[in-house]
């Protein structure tokens, strides 16, 4: 039990990541960003341009392909998403949809369809209180809170982070006092693409990187936004974990392949029930 409960957990921090990049887009732009599975493939095939082509170290090929992923964003904000701005979210969130589509065959295109892996090495696994913990699941659990943490401090301690939730409160009044709504728009992309990049780098370490990697966690991660309430990042990061370990404890009474049905159980449920999830503030589009 406790074996499951801490692969759980490592599942609930791998989705994290890209359901608070969802929870951060929908709450200050307003849209269900579909696109966040593609950008989270993007950001895994740019890393590993940087490490397993060119041969860089990968804590310094994360941080080159955050920039290539972050530099997409940016142009896909000013082509796509700024032309439709004020359109209802529907309109922007079938726009995502054209837009993943496109990113993945551009993927397909340049990288082909073939697995790749990055340039580590495989290390034993280790024990630890009596648990099996292997070296990816280490390094998913620290990079993956000092993410977090880092994004916490920005949202809280920084003018920027006062800014977004200024936004996400009340654009008009936002921009009554002087806030950039483009300047919050350009740094809610760059966060959201450096934080898919690093979710699908963890990914691609825990098992392969593919062309339709990004695709198979939009059901897990859109269920964990919803889960802790998709307007409301940092309770994202809450559904994500209680979604992790409840899927690796349903593999106690169902086959493990069965895990992605409990992520679609859990969905309906709440938009049934609870549509504002279990810790996100109701939120009425006027």
């Amino acid at each position: 039990m406790a074996q499951l409960l801490f692969n759980g957990l490592v599942t609930g921090l791998l989705i994290a990541l890209p359901a608070l990049s969802l929870a951060l887009v929908f709450s200050v732009l307003r849209f269900a960003n579909y696109a966040i599975g593609a950008m989270v493939t993007l950001g895994a095939y740019a890393v590993y341009a940087f490490n397993a082509v060119l041969g860089w170290p990968l804590p310094v090929a994360v941080v080159a392909g955050m920039l290539v992923s972050g530099a997409v964003a940016l142009a896909v904000d000013r082509l796509v998403y700024t032309p439709l701005r004020g359109r209802t979210g529907v309109t922007l969130l079938v726009a995502s949809i054209g837009v993943g589509l496109v990113l993945e065959n551009v993927v397909r295109l340049f990288a082909g369809n073939a697995p790749r892996g990055y340039g580590v090495e495989i290390a034993r696994p280790l024990r630890v209180l009596g648990l099996r913990v292997n070296h990816e699941q280490l390094v998913t659990l620290a990079s993956v809170l000092a993410a977090l943490a880092l994004v916490w401090l920005v949202f809280r301690c920084t003018r920027l982070g006062r800014a977004m939730r200024a936004v996400a409160d009340n654009p008009d009044l936002a921009a009554v006092r002087g806030i950039s709504r483009a300047r919050v728009t350009a740094a809610v992309w760059l966060l959201s693409s450096a934080m898919a990049t690093l979710a699908g780098v963890l990914i691609g370490l825990d098992t392969n990187i593919d062309p339709q990697m990004g695709w198979n966690y939009l059901l897990p991660v859109f269920t964990a936004a919803i889960l802790g309430g998709i307007a409301s990042p940092m309770a994202a990061v809450a559904g994500a974990l209680v979604l992790g370990v409840t899927e690796e404890l349903a593999t106690l009474v169902m086959p493990p392949h069965y895990r992605t049905l409990v992520a679609f159980v859990v969905m309906a449920a709440l938009l049934l029930l609870r549509p504002s999830g279990l810790f996100g503030a109701k939120w009425v589009a006027k």
